[in-house]
């Protein structure tokens, strides 16, 4: 049995080590990161040696945020270079280590995550290693974790994230409110790592597991920061929320208790979170207000769309126009798959089928498992053929169940048959 502490810590690390991070690195600069990030780390690990000796305090977030800003004082204490630099550095003649205040307010806390948002997708640093950072820094995920989510190990993480922090530091870069400037370079970057870390979450490559609730939470709670502040709610980001809203409100309804897999016909509609879906639709029309449409526009129109179970060639109708867009303004294999089901959907599956073969992405088992939802009931000996090939090329234990659970459906419709 898992004490108290070992409980609720797993829990504030996820939420406060960004925020702490993010705070220190705001008020000494991004140079300062590795003091920021021990500092941190100490205050966690003091709080788990106290807290299995003694109670948990009453308010154990307050407690975190008390002991982080006396290990801050005690570190300029006893590190008198560092104190005078960052004393320079604030431009204070006269400063003294007890006169270097930490915020830890809401708003500063805030005003430091977006921050170091647009810092760790500044241009400098290689699109991969963006939301490496982003995930470490800002939601407290540790390098095995992220190897873990990008299937990649953790020397690969290690040294993206190094790497990432020394070009900062090379170029000099500043931690500072992001600026009309920034927000119109970096924006697109800040959307993408959050749209990517959403999807890891939505549909997991790692662990075997279809649903990281972790990785969904904290992409959503970013992006409600960007629209918080006036500088950043621009339409894309809330269309951006409002797909995170649509695709969150079904969570619960995509896996069983045992963990597998529940495609979308047989998802129980009263497990979909409405209120969800409703702050999706209101999120979806303040994105309606600019003059320009995003992928997160029409992807979060998709979503929306599946949020009415009727299954009608209309619906289908609307998702497939949707698509066509879509992949006017960003082609990419899996929605060029997904148009495809929407097609069959609206206009059957011999329409279908003829689309899906024209893309030959003879490598993808989803391609596969969609000729073989095609061929199914029309063909179903080449339908298992394209099941089995897809079993061959999925990566998880959640996909070959899925896969799996089609092909004894087949099998046992050809003993029936006969054909």
């Amino acid at each position: 049995m898992m004490k108290p502490e070992q409980e609720l810590l797993p829990g504030l690390f996820r939420t406060e080590y960004g925020n702490l991070v993010s705070v220190l690195c705001y008020k000494f600069g991004i140079e300062n990161i590795a003091v920021a990030e021990d500092i941190v780390s100490d205050t966690f690990l003091t709080a788990m040696e106290t807290w299995s000796l003694k109670e948990i305090p009453g308010n154990p977030k307050a407690w975190l945020y008390t002991v982080a800003k006396n290990k801050t004082q005690n570190y300029l204490k006893r590190h008198s270079l560092f104190n005078k630099k960052i004393a320079a550095e604030l431009k204070h003649n006269s400063v003294t280590t007890q006169e270097i205040e930490i915020d830890l307010s809401p708003k500063n806390i805030n005003d430091s995550q977006l921050a170091m948002m647009f810092t760790v997708c500044d241009p400098c640093i290689p699109a991969d290693a963006q939301t490496s950072l982003a995930l470490h820094l800002l939601c407290g995920f540790g390098v095995q974790e992220i190897a873990d989510a990008y299937l990649t190990s953790k020397e690969v993480v290690y040294k993206r994230i190094s790497r990432a922090k020394e070009k900062l530091r090379e170029h000099n870069i500043r931690i500072q409110h992001p600026g009309l400037t920034a927000i119109s370079d970096r924006l697109e970057q800040v959307l993408t790592t959050l749209y990517l870390l959403f999807s890891e979450g939505h549909y997991s490559k790692s662990h075997d597991l279809i649903v990281r609730r972790d990785l969904c939470n904290e992409a959503m709670r970013l992006t409600l920061l960007l629209i918080e502040n006036d500088v950043t709610n621009k339409p894309a980001v809330n269309a951006l929320y409002a797909l995170m809203c649509f695709h969150a409100s079904r969570l619960d309804a995509r896996i069983t208790g045992t963990g597998e897999a529940v495609l979308y016909e047989d998802q129980d509609e009263t497990l979909w979170d409405r209120s969800l879906v409703e702050k999706g639709i209101e999120h979806l029309n303040l994105a309606s207000r600019g003059s320009y449409i995003s992928r997160y526009h029409l992807e979060a129109g998709i979503a929306y769309w599946h949020t009415h179970k009727e299954d009608t060639p209309a619906k289908w109708e609307e998702i497939l126009q949707l698509y066509n867009q879509l992949l006017q303004i960003e082609y990419s294999p899996i929605a060029a798959l997904n148009r495809t089901f929407a097609l069959a959907k609206a206009r059957g599956k011999a329409a279908g089928i003829k689309e899906a073969e024209k893309l030959q992405l003879n490598s993808n088992p989803f391609y596969f498992s969609l000729l073989g939802n095609l061929y199914t009931d029309i063909d179903n000996a080449t339908a298992l053929q394209h099941y089995t090939t897809a079993l061959e090329f999925a990566n998880t234990a959640a996909d070959k169940q899925t896969i799996g659970r089609h092909m004894e459906k087949i099998i046992h419709e050809i003993k029936i048959s006969g054909k």
